[in-house]
C-alpha cells in the first residue's frame, strides 16, 4: 500500500496541470479519489489520471478511510471548512493558495493544525520569483542594496472587459477579501524583506456588474485596479500595485531601491546595479541557487518526516491573509489600516 494516500477535493487548472499529474509521478503516492463540482467532472478527471474513485461530495473524501492525506483545489470558499474537517479526521493538508477568504478563517485554519503536530499542514506557494529567491536573499544579506529603501512592483493587465463573465476571482463570495493576485505577490516579497506593519489603499472598480453562470447580473465585489502602499518592519516602503486593466504596460517588473544598489526581477531574468552604474545588468543565477516548482514533492517528503514545509507554511498563509484583510479595510474605510 502507498504510504502517501490522497483525496482530492476540487480540481481545477492548476491542480490538473501541476499536482495530481506531479503527486503521482511520486513512488509511493497514490491519487486514491477525486470529487469536483459536479459528478459528470469529477469523472473526466477521474478518466484522464486514472482515479479509482470519485466522492459525491467533499465530506465522502475526507471520510474516505483509504485516504491519509487531502489536496484542496477549490476555489477559497471552501479552504477552511475542508481543511478543518480534514486535521480533524487525521489527514494531512495541502492547500491551494490563497489559504482562506480572510484571516479569521486562516487564523482557525492555524489553530487546528497546531493541536496535530503530527499532521502536515501546507498551503501551495507562490510561485513567481521561486527561481531567484535564494539569489536576491543573498544579494540582501551582502548588503548589495546598501541600506532597503522602498520596494516598487507592478503587474500588466489587460485591456477593460466590460461584456465578459464573471470570474470567480472577482466574486467576493468565493475569493472573499483576496484581490487578483496581490496576495501572491505579497508573499513573495515579504521572504526577502520581511512584513509589512501597515497599509494604505486606493481601488477602482470600472465594472459594477457582471453575468454570473446562469446569465443573471452579479455584483462585482473585487476592485479591477489597485494601489496599495505599505510600512515594512524594516523601515522600507512598498508600493503593490494590482490591475486587470494595464494593458500594454511594458516595466511589469518587482524593484527593490537601496542607498547601495538596486535590483529589478521579472517573470524570468533578475537585473541589478551598483551607485556609479549607468543601467542595470543582468545577474546570473547560479544553478545551486535557482529554485523551482516543488510543491508536491515537498508535500510527500514532510509526510514522510523527511523534510520540514517552509512553502508556504499556515502561520505565513495567516500572515498574508492578515495584510489582504487590512487591504480591504483601506478600501472600506479610506485610512491607513494596522496589518
Amino acid at each position: 500500500m502507498s504510504d502517501v494516500r490522497v483525496g482530492v477535493v476540487g480540481a481545477g487548472a492548476n491542480t490538473s496541470a501541476r499536482h495530481i499529474p506531479l503527486l503521482q509521478g511520486i513512488d509511493g503516492v497514490e491519487i486514491v479519489g477525486i470529487v469536483n463540482r459536479s459528478e459528470s467532472s469529477s469523472s473526466t478527471v477521474a478518466k484522464r489520471f486514472c482515479i479509482p474513485k470519485t466522492y459525491g461530495h467533499w465530506e465522502q473524501a475526507v471520510a474516505d478511510r483509504d485516504t491519509n492525506a487531502i489536496l484542496i483545489g477549490t476555489w477559497p470558499y471552501l479552504h477552511c471548512p475542508v481543511t478543518l474537517a480534514a486535521l480533524d479526521a487525521g489527514k494531512h493538508v495541502l492547500t491551494e493558495a490563497r489559504m482562506a477568504m480572510n484571516a479569521g478563517e486562516a487564523k482557525r485554519m492555524l489553530e487546528a493544525s497546531l493541536t496535530e503536530p503530527g499532521l502536515v499542514a501546507q498551503v501551495v506557494p507562490s510561485p513567481i520569483t521561486l527561481f531567484a529567491d535564494a539569489t536576491i536573499q543573498r544579494l540582501i544579506a551582502e548588503g548589495f542594496l546598501g541600506k532597503l529603501l522602498a520596494v516598487e512592483t507592478r503587474i500588466r493587465g489587460d485591456f477593460l472587459d466590460s461584456q465578459s463573465s464573471m470570474h470567480w476571482r472577482q466574486n467576493a463570495e468565493l475569493s472573499g477579501n483576496n484581490i487578483l493576485a496581490m496576495g501572491i505577490y505579497y508573499e513573495a516579497i515579504m521572504r526577502w524583506v520581511g512584513r509589512a506593519t501597515n497599509v494604505m489603499v486606493r481601488a477602482k472598480t470600472f465594472t459594477k456588474h457582471r453575468s454570473d453562470e446562469k446569465g443573471e447580473p452579479h455584483p462585482v465585489g473585487v476592485p479591477e485596479h489597485l494601489d496599495a502602499v505599505a510600512d515594512l518592519e524594516n523601515g522600507a516602503q512598498l508600493h503593490l500595485q494590482q490591475s486587470a486593466i494595464t494593458a500594454l504596460l511594458q516595466d511589469d517588473a518587482i524593484y527593490l531601491f537601496g542607498s547601495e544598489g538596486t535590483l529589478r526581477l521579472t517573470s524570468d531574468r533578475l537585473f541589478g546595479g551598483r551607485k556609479g552604474d549607468n543601467q542595470l545588468t543582468e545577474i546570473s543565477i547560479l544553478d545551486e541557487e535557482r529554485g523551482e516548482w516543488q510543491v508536491e514533492s515537498d508535500f510527500a517528503a514532510a509526510i514522510r518526516g523527511e523534510r520540514e514545509v517552509t512553502h508556504t507554511t499556515f502561520a505565513d498563509g495567516v500572515h498574508y491573509m492578515e495584510f489582504t484583510d487590512a487591504v480591504a479595510r483601506s478600501i472600506h474605510n479610506g485610512r491607513l489600516e494596522v496589518v
